[in-house]
């Protein structure tokens, strides 16, 4: 079965929108109704979630009657340095990526199982380079990946109540679908970038290398100034695949806790933003290959 959506999930939804300018500073919030419907919960779940960003002072007017209204000054993104907090990857990932994109050479790398966060984080600074808000002169993006020829340790069906294996047919359904996703994503990631040539004459150049490994941590690295690195972390669920149940472990890495490190925040932050980007390196121009992002 799917897991079931919680007040902190929503919490995240809406803190993104708050902190992306999808819901501007004044706006009233949609009502609990509406929300509990959108996300499909309990209304007293959107109460906790409202609770929630009520304390971090990015909503007013949580206990009133009238629905809640964003903060007129919502508080700062964190960022790098030793004082950060680690986010969702969800609610960390679009502040930054969105911030790496106000200079005129925008350089990103990514190491990632797919590439959904990194796909969903660019649609900010995308709608700010199409509203004019922002006009960078050249974007370089590669992203590292596990090889379709590889066995991938995750994810993977769970064995059988036996202690037996749960079969080639479950690992090979597994294989299709994160094949299928991680295809689908980097080809949506590469069109949305690209079509930047066209449109606003932005120098753009999107790049896919394949690993002979599953990476069990994810990074991103924003411009040589930042790291932000998150751990898989592995659970048992259950899901339909092929309009059959399969029973697997695997790693939701939209929800991973996102470390923030950042150049010049600290000697500790800046030799890992530094080690960071020299083992990419490293993976980029050693083991890995070509990977092509085949329909």
């Amino acid at each position: 079965m799917e897991p079931q959506t919680s007040h902190r999930d929503v919490a995240n939804a809406l803190r993104t929108r708050i902190r992306s300018g999808e819901l501007r500073p004044g706006q009233r919030m949609p009502t609990q109704a509406r929300l509990a419907q959108e996300f499909g919960v309990e209304r007293g779940a959107v109460r906790r979630a409202l609770r929630i960003l009520h304390t971090e002072r990015l909503l007013t007017n949580v206990s009133k009657g009238s629905p809640a209204t964003v903060a007129s000054t919502p508080g700062p993104v964190p960022t790098g340095g030793p004082a950060a907090l680690p986010l969702p990857t969800t609610v960390g990932l679009a502040p930054r990526v969105a911030a790496a994109f106000a200079v005129p050479h925008v350089k990103i790398d990514a190491l990632c199982l797919t590439s959904v966060s990194l796909t969903l984080a660019i649609g900010e600074p995308l709608r700010q380079i199409h509203a004019g808000e922002l006009n960078p002169a050249r974007i370089d993006v590669r992203v590292l990946m596990p090889s379709r020829d590889i066995d991938l340790a995750f994810p993977a069906p769970v064995e059988l109540a036996d202690g037996s294996p749960a079969g080639a047919s479950a690992t090979g359904r597994l294989q299709r679908r994160w094949l299928t996703h991680r295809n689908a994503q980097g080809q949506v990631l590469r069109h949305n970038l690209l079509a930047l040539r066209g449109t606003h004459g932005i120098d753009v150049r999107v790049s896919f290398r394949a690993l002979p490994f599953t990476p069990p941590v994810k990074l991103y690295l924003l411009n040589g100034a930042e790291a932000l690195f998150a751990y898989y972390t592995l659970k048992r669920r259950e899901a339909e695949i092929d309009h059959e149940q399969v029973e697997m472990y695997d790693a939701e890495g939209v929800r991973s806790m996102l470390f923030a490190f950042e150049r010049g925040a600290g000697l500790r932050d800046t030799t890992f933003v530094e080690q960071s980007h020299l083992w990419f390196n490293a993976l980029w121009e050693t083991i890995s290959s070509e990977l092509v992002l085949t329909d």
